[in-house]
């Protein structure tokens, strides 16, 4: 091996990839030609946990194709093999099963653990919070992916990385008119994350339930309503055949990242190497499932607009007291968990700034250009 090559991959490059962007410096085939050339390096396999169903199959055939990269970039010595949601553990289960080391890595949404921790909020979305591109400046360019990383490596013995974002969602599928905040009480209402408990405060009862089960809930009555992701995937769900109304925007979901997430200790038994082909992977998959998403996503809504369904934005006295009521909960949940607190305030301070420039950038040119 070149020696070069060997003090570049344990030098300081490799020690700030831990944050994402330094494993930029070297290329994929740079990697794999400097890992083909060192026989010493050993072989792994790893399983991976999923919480995704098949249908969502953007977000299921990336953890494919980031195991297809890493296995490249290694000369097919590190293989990952993700596995169908429920096969190594239920769908709500992934993060507890990386943390116990039942598997090595694992494919979910952060913020179905807010249970463990209020903080895994930000590892997936959070109300009138970041969009993806602004997630993903807070991540690579701000503090956020360090400050979580710190976090979860000091509570749960993880490390995580930004698998993907499906971008702005669609604020989801009703049974029933949302004319005003007073439509909101009593509605039975499946969806994860802080929005949930915003919506519990205005009246709501929330439900969690795996994807796989949301269908048959709404068609059944069961829930009066569902969150999902955008027309892409809730096309594929086949929610218009069971709710008429579609709303926007998902105000609790503004910018929702999926996360890969991998046991610690299983982490640091690995080369520098493989490291760095698991950092180059994530970040090419946290790129191409945006860009996926934004394309499906514009295809997928005019297909939606032939079915009988009608497309409506969600009422401003709704939109206003759930602002109100989502940054109540930051503050109170900031006053009892100093984690928390201290994420809470970088992230904001991070919000205010990138979204008053955002308002002069792209919401203004977007207002602009829209025909819906």
């Amino acid at each position: 091996m070149n020696v070069n090559r060997r003090k570049f991959l344990s030098g300081a490059a490799l020690a700030s990839a831990a944050v994402g962007t330094a494993a930029c410096t070297i290329t994929p085939a740079e990697l794999a030609e400097i890992t083909a050339q060192d026989p010493s390096l050993p072989e792994f396999t790893w399983q991976m946990a999923t919480s995704f169903p098949p249908i969502a199959d953007i977000i299921v055939d990336m953890s494919l194709t980031f195991a297809e990269h890493v296995a490249a970039m290694t000369n097919g010595k590190f293989r990952i093999e993700p596995r169908l949601v429920g096969e190594l553990a239920p769908p709500l289960e992934v993060m507890n099963v990386v943390e116990q080391g039942a598997v090595q890595s694992g494919l979910t949404a952060s913020y179905y653990f807010i249970g463990k921790s209020p903080v895994n909020a930000f590892g997936t979305s959070l109300p009138f919070g970041l969009t993806a591109r602004q997630n993903n400046a807070w991540f690579y360019e701000g503090d956020g992916l360090a400050l979580l990383r710190e976090f979860y490596a000091e509570r749960f013995g993880i490390i995580q990385f930004p698998a993907g974002t499906s971008g702005a969602q669609m604020g989801g599928w009703f049974n029933r008119e949302i004319r005003s905040l007073d439509d909101i009480v009593g509605l039975k209402i499946r969806i994860a994350g802080l929005g949930g408990q915003v919506l519990d405060q205005l009246g709501a009862t929330v439900q969690v339930l795996p994807g796989g089960e949301v269908f048959q809930a709404l068609q059944s009555g069961a829930i009066d309503a569902t969150d999902w992701i955008g027309p892409y995937d809730d096309l594929k769900m086949g929610f218009h055949q069971v709710a008429q109304y579609y709303y926007y925007p998902a105000w609790w979901e503004p910018g929702a990242h999926a996360e890969f997430q991998i046991n610690l200790e299983a982490w640091n038994e690995l080369p520098e190497e493989y490291q760095a082909a698991v950092e180059l992977a994530a970040l090419a998959s946290n790129i191409v499932v945006t860009a996926r998403y934004d394309a499906k996503n514009a295809e997928a809504l005019q297909e939606l607009k032939t079915h009988d369904i009608q497309i409506l934005p969600f009422p401003d006295d709704f939109l206003q007291a759930a602002e109100i009521e989502s940054f109540a909960i930051y503050e109170a949940i900031a006053a009892r968990d100093p984690d928390f607190n201290a994420i809470f305030r970088n992230w904001n301070a991070f919000r205010m700034s990138i979204q008053e420039w955002f308002g002069l950038s792209e919401a203004a040119m977007t207002n602009y250009q829209s025909v819906l």
